[in-house]
């Protein structure tokens, strides 16, 4: 099986070291096409092919990966329509904000069965949380695909409705949890270790605080109350977190984020798309 990954920036590049590391495919069974005559030579440097054409790329591929911005994704696949095969190929758009009427109205009866996707950065260390939506697919061809992505970390299935929501939650939302961690270490800081060394030990206690919520199925409250003890010294921190807004911060970010995306997000890329158009 060969999949094409269209679109090596961020989101791609790590999409395709993801790939690579999780041995899905074969290196040489994995194209890359990018623009960029740099990017290509870095991915020819790990075993893949490499094009900077988009048609040619699509043509070989059984599995087509479309991971542009998204005010590009009609330019891409207006570009490969007429080398796509709905009989034998997937096509797995990776792009926030874009419907999948659209891509069917772009690509007509040329739109092979659409898997819309969105990992986090955290795909080229096999430990992305990735939202997939089928259109159009069959029981099989769900399984395959959603089998790649698990083997790249964990793979939530949903609608297109929630798909926002994923995309707050968990591609956006490991910016968040790297913003906790800086806070955390700039602490550690001021609590008198070096810098190097407080950021080894918060991301090391943020591991632990992961292995043990996933090894014991404990809700994090619980597990919090595993760590507080009356009138100590843990439960004055996190009170004192809570008097600042901590939770209500959180959920203020994500949800303020979300809203955004339902309000202006579409307004952005269709306006970028019209530019690009001129």
């Amino acid at each position: 099986m060969k999949i094409t990954v269209i679109g090596a920036g961020a989101m791609g590049g790590t999409t395709v070291e993801g790939l690579i590391k999780s041995q899905s495919f074969q290196k040489e069974d994995i194209t890359v096409s990018d623009p960029s005559q740099e990017v290509t030579d870095r991915f020819a440097q790990m075993g893949v092919n490499t094009t900077t054409d988009n048609r040619q790329a699509a043509q070989v591929a059984d599995i087509v990966c479309v991971v542009v911005k998204p005010w590009l994704v009609e330019q891409v696949l207006k570009g490969i329509a007429d080398v796509l095969n709905p009989q034998r190929q997937l096509l797995i758009v990776i792009a926030a904000g874009i419907d999948s009427t659209k891509i069917k109205e772009w690509l007509g009866t040329a739109c092979p069965p659409l898997f819309m996707v969105i990992p986090n950065i955290a795909i080229a260390q096999l430990a992305s949380m990735t939202f997939m939506v089928p259109i159009d697919a069959t029981e099989e061809q769900i399984r395959l695909v959603k089998g790649i992505f698990d083997k790249v970390g964990k793979t939530q299935i949903t609608d297109e409705q929630h798909l926002p929501a994923g995309t707050t939650l968990a591609s956006s939302g490991i910016a968040y949890a790297m913003r906790y961690i800086r806070a955390a270490a700039e602490g550690g800081v001021e609590l008198g270790f070096k810098a190097t060394d407080a950021n080894r030990i918060v991301m090391q206690t943020i591991k632990g605080a992961l292995e043990l919520l996933e090894a014991t199925g404990l809700h994090p409250e619980a597990a919090i109350d595993m760590v507080t003890t009356p009138s100590g010294v843990t439960i004055r921190g996190l009170n004192e977190m809570e008097h600042a807004g901590f939770t209500s911060a959180v959920i203020r970010g994500l949800k303020a984020e979300l809203n955004w995306k339902e309000q202006e997000y579409k307004k952005f890329i269709e306006l970028w798309m019209k530019h690009s158009n001129k």
